[in-house]
């Protein structure tokens, strides 16, 4: 029986969630599956890959065939990379310490390299949301400056009004003295 290691699709139309499985060939996109090996979410950036490696590696080990995309998830997690290195060990290249530690070192700079995309979005965000709020802080002066002389001539008319009331008033009591 063929195996491949593909996605199946799930979530809702406009936001498609994926599991990650190995299945018959010959089985419906969406049907049934041998084993799940994990998820993927493209929705958020960067992407959310969850996957067992180790399963993942078992099933390349016995012939299973990955589909494109999930290549390139295998790739992006470490699971080819696992693969590799396994053949090396069966090979006699190299020892099994050595295999595992050439992938935790692969797996420490992965992990740096997507702190910083995390990190730079971050600051995009915050950058963006600072410029927002610039051009927010601009119109909203504008607005006030376009309205302030209005508020302006009626302060004075107040102000006019006022005086004379104080001023009338005063003549009033200086009358009645």
């Amino acid at each position: 029986m063929p195996v491949k290691i593909r996605l199946q699709r799930h979530g809702k139309k406009g936001k498609p969630f994926y599991w990650i499985v190995a299945a018959d060939a010959r089985s419906k996109r969406d049907g049934k599956f041998l084993e799940k090996l994990g998820t993927y979410n493209p929705n958020v950036n960067p992407a959310n890959v969850d996957l067992d490696v180790d399963g993942a590696v078992k099933w390349l080990q016995n012939g299973a065939q990955p589909t494109d995309t999930a290549k390139a998830i295998l790739s992006y997690k470490g699971a080819l990379l696992k693969n590799h290195l396994a053949g090396g060990v069966k090979k006699g290249a190299l020892t099994e310490e050595q295999a595992e530690e050439k992938f935790q070192a692969w797996l420490s700079e992965k992990e740096g390299t997507v702190n910083s995309k995390i990190d730079e979005l971050a600051k995009a965000e915050a950058a963006a949301k600072a410029k927002a709020l610039e051009a927010e802080k601009e119109v909203n002066a504008k607005r006030i400056a376009a309205n302030a002389p209005v508020v302006e001539e009626a302060a004075t008319e107040e102000v006019v009004e006022a005086a004379t009331e104080e001023v009338t008033t005063e003549e009033t009591s200086n009358e009645e003295e």
